[in-house]
């Protein structure tokens, strides 16, 4: 080899050690993106954790008006006419209707509790869906009560529309009406679920 092309141990060192340099620099950029990336990740976390809480909050409004009267054909093939329960409290339980699992569970615990008729109270299940749609899960989470078929304008008369996760349908409600048929409360609930003694205690102290 001659010493032209004889490379000498100190003549790479320089170049080794702009490499290393260069080598934790990119490692710190990468360290610092990283610890960018977790923070923005965890604040998405808790946006969409505080959401969900705030969104999930039942609602509630204590206005009293006069119930607006309809008739309503139901899924045993009879009708239901509200001003004809004149006389004794009715709930009505407005509802996503076929596909919501929770919704008709919520209609068969309810049953369930005996307070509801012990204290005069007739609870309506109310759902924009024809009876073919609807009885498979009533068959199924075992809710045996008529539900009301209606094409929208009950639940468009009783404000519900809009109050779930659909524009279209009623969200997870209740309205009580006392029996002079007067509106004394509405409660929507998020969540999809109020527990029947709860909500019965919540009617009782209403009347």
């Amino acid at each position: 080899m001659s010493s032209k092309t004889a490379t000498r141990p100190g003549q790479r060192r320089p170049a080794l050690r702009g490499t290393a340099a260069q080598n934790r620099q990119v490692q710190a950029i990468r360290q610092r993106r990283g610890r960018i990336m977790w923070v923005v990740g965890l604040l998405v976390v808790v946006l969409v954790v505080a959401f969900a809480l705030i969104s999930a909050r039942p609602g509630s409004s204590a206005a009293a008006r006069m119930a607006p009267d309809f008739t309503l054909p139901t899924t045993d093939g009879s009708s239901v006419t509200l001003s004809e329960l004149r006389g004794a409290p009715v709930v009505l339980y407005f509802n996503e209707g076929a596909g919501c699992a929770a919704c008709t569970v919520q209609m068969a615990e309810i049953e369930k509790e005996l307070g509801f008729a012990e204290a005069g109270i007739t609870v309506l299940p109310i759902v924009m869906n024809t009876a073919e749609q609807i009885v498979p899960d009533m068959q199924r989470y075992g809710a045996t009560t008529p539900y009301l078929l209606d094409d929208g304008s009950v639940s468009q008369a009783y404000d519900v529309l809009g109050t779930g996760m659909h524009a279209g349908l009623p969200g997870h409600g209740f309205v009580l009406i006392d029996a002079a048929g007067v509106q004394r409360w509405r409660g929507e609930y998020p969540s999809m679920w109020l527990e029947p003694g709860d909500l019965l205690e919540e009617i009782t102290s209403r009347l």
